[in-house]
């Protein structure tokens, strides 16, 4: 297929314009996409606000955009899984494949990932991309694109389930009620976790959560969050604690909230990547500390959860915008967190 396409690009901090590029050409391996929906992501943006994140920093002309969905237009000459008219939802992250993480299978950790929107590799802001097949998982019929472009952070989500251990007979707390903490809980209630409370100081967020699932929420700004988790456990504490936002307090508060020999899962970056711990505490209830760096073989079974009902991922997005209308979509997304939970650009009709 050839042509020209529109692509989004952040031509500098806080500025969105748009350029004309070729329509990329598919590799045998590859699939041509003609993208429909693309989440808007925190780390977009963090880049699109700062113009970078730690070492990864942005060099104008660049394309935001990591959680994309859409549908397959040309396949490559040795694809046999997929072809033109597929709906598919598209795993970020080109992975080397030989190094010592990818031979055991923990491909998350490998040191020369190519992904989407992380510098210098651009995103996906744009009409079409072409994509390694093995990372283009097809959709049932019962699942859309909009879904599909979600599948990126729920993948999140059920990896901090995993790393967690979830599973039926616990009570967990999620810390955070944006996008990774909606779905981390949805992915532990479709685990198996029998009781999932989420906290969080914006309460159209907590709102939120009870709408998708949460057995009960906890506002932090109306009161003692411990004493409150404490209560909810008949003073036994929780089984397991998921923080999703990056917050110092949030995490010392899960030490305090968790019981004896339980398990604490860390997903959000702290803004100064440091924090101070009572880690006496920590030692007293022999806890265990897991961390979360993207996912890994994780696609199938969240898409699988999507189509079985289990998760509601349609239910985080509040706001779409027109691929026109980048520049605003980006400055709300930054500017009302207070309301906006997820936002998510149509691309193309």
């Amino acid at each position: 297929m050839e042509g020209k396409m529109k692509v989004a690009v952040m031509n500098g901090i806080g500025k969105m314009g748009y350029a004309e590029r070729d329509i990329p050409i598919p590799g045998d391996n590859e699939v041509l996409v003609k993208l429909e929906y693309v989440g808007i992501c925190g780390s977009d943006m963090h880049y699109y606000e700062t113009g970078a994140i730690g070492n990864y920093v942005v060099k104008p002309p660049f394309v935001l955009g990591h959680e994309p969905g859409g549908t397959v237009v040309e396949a490559g000459r040795k694809v046999t899984h997929l072809k033109a008219g597929d709906r598919v939802a598209l795993e970020p992250g080109k992975t080397c494949g030989h190094c010592e993480f990818c031979r055991k299978g923990e491909y998350n950790l490998c040191p020369d990932v190519i992904f989407f929107a992380t510098p210098p590799v651009d995103g996906v802001f744009q009409e079409y991309v072409a994509h390694e097949a093995d990372l283009c998982f097809k959709l049932p019929d019962n699942v859309g694109t909009l879904e599909g472009a979600l599948i990126e952070p729920l993948a999140v989500g059920f990896h901090a389930a995993n790393q967690g251990g979830a599973h039926a007979g616990q009570t967990a707390v999620v810390m955070g009620a944006g996008c990774i903490g909606l779905v981390s809980m949805m992915a532990l209630k479709a685990e198996g976790v029998s009781k999932v409370y989420v906290v969080d100081i914006m309460q159209k967020r907590l709102d939120k959560a009870l709408e998708l699932g949460a057995d009960g929420v906890i506002n932090g700004r109306e009161g003692d969050t411990v004493q409150k988790v404490l209560e909810l456990t008949g003073g036994m504490g929780c089984d397991l604690a998921i923080e999703t936002a990056g917050v110092e307090l949030a995490t010392r508060q899960a030490i305090s909230f968790t019981k004896k020999g339980a398990t604490i899962v860390l997903v959000g970056y702290s803004k100064s990547g440091e924090m101070t711990l009572p880690m006496s505490l920590a030692l007293d209830k022999e806890l265990t500390f897991k961390t979360v760096f993207r996912y890994r073989h994780i696609y199938p079974i969240a898409i699988e959860a999507v189509a079985a009902g289990k998760v509601n991922l349609k239910g985080i997005v509040t706001d779409v915008f027109d691929f026109d209308d980048i520049q605003n979509a980006m400055d709300r997304s930054i500017a009302d967190k207070a309301n906006i939970v997820k936002a998510v650009v149509k691309i193309c009709k």
